[in-house]
């Protein structure tokens, strides 16, 4: 499943959650331009890192834009775990005795997460349809022959079982259909590859986040070597109670992460809400999402295959400051 094509390099796009004005710069930045309906560069690709979908006004321009540039070989894409909850969300159970109609859950909580895409894409059924297919069409993580993209996690024990069970790098309706019982490999799986790695809070202490939900897990470095306290290992812009960020990890905590050493691949992911100047966070890792959708950047990578990723190399567009209307 190593993807070998000849390209000049590669333009890793981060999350853009609906931000197709933004979006529609930092292509042109990059170099891409719109012929024949379809934005396109003469000697890259573009691949876009997931959640395309929700939170932004203007999730169907996205859809479009993305769809058109991968159908065309101008791009690849993998799933995001917006994509992901989007799908599930309209997907009917099979199985009603678990008490859901859906394979998940249409509750207030995800109903919010999710009314953007829902309230862009409802007025256009055949549109929404098209999309959701694609969507269960999109690779769940992709492997090149110098680097490696996934949306939010690299877990190579997980992804070994993944291809040997299912000969594969996509979704399938039994997939899609077996990651809603929790506990089961594909349940863990996506909950691996699409949100990351993540910790309990101890003493069943809440968190409230930014986005105003209770959490009671807080999302972890999946490259940290050797940590020793929590604050080694927190990864997210919601930082952790003081008094929670200095205690020490269990062994039961160590054993729970993994870790993604500086030999491995180059490694694209996004999925963790940064903040700051962009730059790599291991000399083979670089998070692209940026926040754009928080009136943060909307970031890219432009990939030659350099040994060592670098923090110029880092192009982005900043929301706040080139897209947002005065108030």
């Amino acid at each position: 499943m190593i993807v070998r094509e000849s390209v000049e390099g590669y333009d890793l796009i981060g999350d853009v959650h609906g931000c197709g004005v933004s979006l529609r710069m930092l292509l042109s930045r990059l170099g891409y331009s719109k012929r024949n309906g379809v934005y396109q560069h003469p000697r890259r690709k573009v691949i876009f890192i997931g959640d395309l979908v929700d939170r932004g006004p203007y999730v169907r321009e996205v859809l479009e834009i993305a769809h058109d540039m991968v159908q065309a070989g101008y791009a690849h894409i993998v799933m995001g775990n917006h994509e992901f909850n989007l799908l599930s969300y309209c997907t009917p159970s099979r199985n009603i005795s678990d008490g859901k109609s859906y394979l998940r859950a249409h509750t207030q909580r995800h109903r919010r997460i999710l009314q953007e895409s829902l309230q862009q894409l409802d007025p256009y059924p055949a549109d929404k349809s098209a999309y959701l297919d694609w969507i269960k069409q999109m690779p769940l993580f992709l492997e090149f022959e110098q680097f490696r993209v996934v949306h939010a996690c690299w877990h190579q024990e997980l992804i070994d079982e993944f291809k040997a069970r299912y000969d594969d790098n996509r979704m399938n309706d039994e997939i899609l259909h077996r990651a809603a019982v929790p506990d089961s490999f594909e349940w863990v799986f996506m909950d691996r590859i699409l949100r990351g790695t993540h910790l309990r809070l101890p003493n069943d202490e809440v968190m409230i986040s930014r986005d105003g939900f209770k959490r009671k897990f807080f999302r972890t470095k999946f490259w940290a070597n050797q940590p020793s306290r929590y604050i080694d290992v927190v990864f997210q812009p919601d930082p952790l109670p003081e008094h929670v960020a200095r205690m020490p990890l269990t062994e039961q905590n160590k054993r729970d992460l993994i870790y993604y050493g500086r030999g491995e691949k180059t490694l694209f992911i996004g999925h963790y809400w940064c903040e700051g100047e962009p730059k790599p966070l291991t000399p083979n890792i670089a998070c692209l999402d940026y926040s754009a959708v928080k009136y943060g950047k909307l970031v890219a990578y432009r990939y030659d295959f350099e040994a060592q990723l670098s923090a110029d190399k880092f192009i982005w567009v900043d929301v706040s400051a080139e897209v947002r209307s005065p108030i």
